[in-house]
C-alpha cells in the first residue's frame, strides 16, 4: 500500500527542500505510472492530477501556453484588478526583492496580466512561457499555483515535482484566488513564483493574506464610488419628488428614494439612456449620472407609454477654456451635474465633440498617438471613459450618444486650446482655432 498523504503546507518549517523534492518525484513517477508510490500526494495536487490525467494532458510533452498580447490592455481594464495592483506589489516586496522571485497577477481564467522582477528571473520565466498574455489555468500548463488555485478557490503552494508538467519540476510557487468582495466571484489570482530552490513555508500565507487585503481595498474602492456616486445624485433625486434611485454602471445602488431598498438590479447589457424594462421595477427611464445612472420608474399609461416619460435629450457642456482644470457639465431632465476630467480624457472628448460621425479605435489612436495601431491602448481608455461618463458615450464607432447635445466652450485665443496636448487631432484643432 501506499504511504501516508503527504502533510500541509507543500514544505514545513525544518524540512530539508532537497530531500523533499526527492520524495515528489518518487510520488510524481509512481503516479503517473499508474503504481504506488512511498506517499500519496496532497489533496489538492491529487484532484489537480487527477483532473489533468482525466483530460488526457501528457505531463512529459505539453506545447507551450498560448500567448496573445494583443488584447492585453483590455484584459487588464476588464478584470477588476487595475485599483488593486499597486497594493499587491507592496505587499509582495519583499518576496521578490532579492530577485530570486516573480510576483504575476492574473485574471479570472488564469491569463497573465501584469508580472514583475528582476531581469534574470523573468528571462527564466520566459523560457517557460510564463509571460504577460499567457495562459496559465490548468488545461494549459497543468497544476500550478495560479490555475489550480482559481479552481480550488484556495490558496495553494506548488512545489517542485507537484507540478504536473516535469518540465516545470525547478519551480516552486504560491498562489491565492482574489474575489469580488461585492459578489464573492473569484476575479483572478495572485503568485509568486521562482527557482524550486527558493521555496519558503511562509510564502503561499503571505500571498494569501495579500489577496485578502485586496479584496478588502477592492470593497473600499466600491465604497468610495458609491459615495461620489450618492453625493451628485442626492441633490437630483430629492427636486425629483418621485420613485427613483442611483445605480453604478453594474447596477450596484447608491441611494433609492420613496421605493423599497435594493442593494443592486439587473441593468441591460450595454444600457442606453432612454426607456428599458428592470426586472425588479418594470419600465423605467435611464438618464446618465457621474459615474452611473439615474433609474426612474415609469408609469404605464393605456397606450404603454409612460405617463411621465422625460424628454431624453441631455445637454453638455464640455468646457476648456481653463487650461489646468478641463471640465464637463450635464443637464438633464432631472438636473445637472459637474466633473472635472482628466487631460486624456479631455483631449478625447474634444476629438469626439468635434467629429460627431464617431471615431473607431484606429482613427482614435491616429489622433492620440499618430499612430493607428494603439487601438488596443484606446479601448481600454474608452472603457475608463464610458465607465465614468455613463450614457453619454457610445461605441462603434466612439461617439457621443444620441440625444446628446454637445456644448463645446474654447479659449478665445484657439492657441490656448489644451497647450499641453501634442496629440495630433488636438494640434490640428488647435491650428484652426487660432487662425480664426
Amino acid at each position: 500500500m501506499p504511504g501516508p498523504s503527504i502533510p500541509e503546507p507543500a514544505v514545513a518549517i525544518g524540512d530539508d527542500p532537497r530531500q523533499y523534492a526527492m520524495l515528489l518525484s518518487e510520488v510524481y513517477d509512481a503516479t503517473m505510472a499508474g503504481g504506488r508510490g512511498p506517499a500519496k500526494p496532497r489533496q489538492v495536487i491529487a484532484e489537480s492530477w487527477n483532473r489533468l490525467l482525466d483530460s488526457g494532458i501528457d505531463p512529459e510533452h505539453h506545447d507551450p501556453p498560448e500567448v496573445d498580447r494583443s488584447g492585453l490592455d483590455v484584459l487588464r481594464e476588464s478584470s477588476g484588478l487595475m485599483a488593486v495592483l499597486a497594493d499587491i506589489s507592496r505587499g509582495l516586496e519583499s518576496v521578490i526583492a532579492d530577485g530570486s522571485n516573480i510576483l504575476v497577477v492574473a485574471d479570472a481564467r488564469g491569463r497573465v496580466l501584469w508580472r514583475s522582477g528582476t531581469p534574470r528571473v523573468l528571462s527564466k520565466a520566459d523560457r517557460l512561457g510564463f509571460v504577460e498574455g499567457a495562459d496559465w489555468g490548468e488545461p494549459a500548463v497543468g497544476t500550478n499555483a495560479i490555475g489550480t488555485a482559481l479552481v480550488s478557490r484556495r490558496a495553494v503552494q506548488v512545489f517542485s515535482a507537484e507540478h504536473f508538467l516535469r518540465s516545470h519540476h525547478t519551480w516552486t510557487c504560491a498562489g491565492a484566488p482574489i474575489r469580488d468582495p461585492r459578489t464573492g466571484h473569484v476575479i483572478g489570482a495572485v503568485d509568486v513564483s521562482g527557482p524550486a530552490a527558493t521555496v519558503h513555508p511562509t510564502t503561499v500565507a503571505l500571498v494569501d493574506l495579500v489577496a485578502r487585503l485586496a479584496e478588502s481595498r477592492l470593497r473600499e474602492v466600491h465604497e468610495r464610488t458609491l459615495n461620489r456616486l450618492r453625493a451628485v445624485a442626492a441633490p437630483m433625486l430629492a427636486r425629483i419628488g418621485a420613485p427613483a434611485l442611483a445605480v453604478d454602471p453594474d447596477g450596484w445602488v447608491a441611494a433609492v428614494d420613496r421605493l423599497p431598498p435594493h442593494n443592486r438590479i439587473l441593468l441591460p447589457h450595454n444600457a442606453e439612456s432612454g426607456r428599458v424594462f428592470i426586472p425588479a421595477l418594470g419600465a423605467c427611464e435611464l438618464e446618465p449620472l457621474s459615474g452611473g445612472w439615474l433609474v426612474r420608474p415609469l408609469e404605464e399609461t393605456a397606450d404603454g407609454a409612460g405617463a411621465d416619460a422625460a424628454e431624453r435629450t441631455s445637454q453638455v457642456t464640455l468646457d476648456l477654456r481653463n487650461q489646468s482644470a478641463p471640465m464637463l457639465a450635464m443637464m438633464g431632465p432631472s438636473g445637472s451635474w459637474r466633473r472635472d476630467i482628466s487631460p486624456r480624457h479631455a483631449e478625447i472628448l474634444l476629438v469626439l465633440a468635434v467629429h460627431r460621425g464617431g471615431r473607431s479605435a484606429t482613427e482614435l489612436a491616429a489622433d492620440l498617438y499618430g499612430d493607428g495601431s494603439r487601438a488596443v491602448t484606446v479601448r481600454a481608455e474608452m472603457s475608463r471613459l464610458r465607465r465614468q461618463l455613463v450614457g453619454l458615450i457610445a461605441a462603434q464607432p466612439y461617439r457621443f450618444a444620441d440625444g446628446v447635445v454637445v456644448d463645446l466652450h474654447t479659449p478665445a485665443d484657439g492657441r490656448g486650446l489644451l497647450p499641453a496636448s501634442t496629440a495630433p487631432a488636438v494640434r490640428v484643432i488647435r491650428d484652426q482655432r487660432g487662425q480664426v
